[in-house]
């Protein structure tokens, strides 16, 4: 097993970094404290720039203007942008658009793909995935409530949902509703493409997160489904498919969340280890990294990311080497290691900052903010430690 970085990598990762210390993290002033019309016109120009680099859309299909990663590879990138905010967007790899071009690449007809991949990925276009309900268990797809109801050749869709992260501005949802209620319990539901301006859906409120209520991509929707009429040609794979495809674009999508993550937690400690360094906290001049305590925070960090980064790796190769179902127990194991690696590196950068820390002068506690739901998303810590726990105990149970 080896992580060997190609020289064109190697080239393309030194750009990533250069162009985002230079462009990219000077737009956070503008995010934190600035105009949202002025911080759009700032982040198209960065993506301009990109685009004219070579470096647009870097993990989508070469064949729909990528550049057609390996994941290992596209973990490295993540990691690179992940260190602001704005670094995905920038970029063309933001979610929820990632995992849904995962999904229409792998299972899209050519016609959902020339109608909604291309200019998807080209940066055209928003989207939104609408999966979780308000009444049911977010980690539990088993457990849907909202349908498409087959009438001819079309779906009719009513349902609640929330969470359907930038379905503000969005152009289409991706549904996952129960087509078949009779259905064996993983054969129950499909997933369905819904153009945001078909009469029935209604885009009810962005859901304030950590007293946030954002607006376009950085949102999450409500959104109510009232006799949503769509073609059936809109369906995505097979009637029934909706769980697998679920599997498909999640296993991945975890990868680059952890390698975002991972982003985030180097940048954090680095700017931990500066404020350290930097802060006197007495008259002979002592500073904060002569304290024994903060000494001990920055070694274990160090030891922590570095231990994450490693096994996210791992889990990269071996979806690269043998798959994501093969690789469902590295997958489960990162998605909590990973999550609480970058909170534990966030917030004890934000104790060394002390009030500084709290403020919106750093992006330390917009991360605060934003990341915590990193143990809840795309899985619950507790339902993969369990799942991961349960699969290893089977291992050694011998019958």
């Amino acid at each position: 097993m080896q992580f060997e970085v190609s020289e064109e990598m190697t080239v393309r990762l030194a750009m990533i970094r250069e162009f985002m210390d230079r462009e990219v993290i000077p737009l956070e002033g503008e995010m934190l404290h600035g105009d949202p019309e002025r911080l759009a016109e700032a982040v198209a120009a960065a993506q301009a720039k990109v685009k004219q680099m070579g470096l647009w859309a870097p993990n989508h299909p070469v064949e729909f203007g990528g550049l057609g990663l390996s994941m290992v590879d596209h973990g490295l990138f993540a990691e690179a942008v992940g260190r602001s905010p704005l670094g995905m967007t920038v970029f063309g790899t933001q979610a929820p658009d990632a995992g849904n071009i995962e999904i229409l690449h792998q299972h899209g007809t050519p016609e959902q793909q020339d109608r909604w991949l291309r200019p998807l990925v080209a940066g055209e276009i928003r989207s939104c995935f609408s999966m979780t309900e308000p009444e049911t268990a977010g980690s539990n797809p088993l457990l849907l409530e909202t349908t498409a109801v087959s009438d001819g050749d079309d779906y009719v869709i009513n349902g609640q949902k929330w969470f359907t992260s930038s379905a503000d501005g969005a152009a289409f949802a991706i549904v996952m509703a129960v087509t078949d209620p009779d259905a064996p319990p993983y054969r129950r539901s499909s997933m369905i493409i819904v153009p945001t301006d078909t009469p029935g859906f209604e885009l009810i409120r962005n859901v304030s997160v950590m007293g946030h209520t954002g607006s376009g991509h950085a949102s999450h929707g409500e959104v109510s489904y009232q006799s949503c009429r769509v073609p059936k040609s809109n369906l995505l794979g097979d009637e029934g498919g909706g769980f697998v495809i679920a599997q498909d674009r999640l296993g991945p999508g975890r990868i680059h969340h952890c390698m975002r993550w991972l982003g985030i937690a180097s940048r954090a400690y680095d700017m931990m280890c500066e404020r350290a360094n930097q802060r006197r906290i007495a008259p002979d001049g002592s500073r904060l990294a002569d304290r024994q305590v903060v000494q001990h925070w920055a070694a274990e960090l160090d030891a922590e990311i570095r231990g994450a980064r490693l096994q996210t790796l791992h889990a990269a190769w071996m979806i690269d080497r043998h798959g994501a179902k093969a690789a469902r127990d590295e997958i489960s194991a990162i998605k909590f290691v990973v999550a609480n690696t970058m909170l534990a590196a966030v917030d004890t950068s934000i104790q060394v900052h002390g009030a500084l820390g709290v403020t919106d002068d750093t992006v330390l506690s917009y991360w605060y903010r934003h990341e915590r739901a990193a143990r809840i998303y795309d899985g619950a810590d507790e339902v993969h430690k369990s799942s991961l726990g349960r699969r290893i105990l089977r291992r050694y149970a011998g019958d």
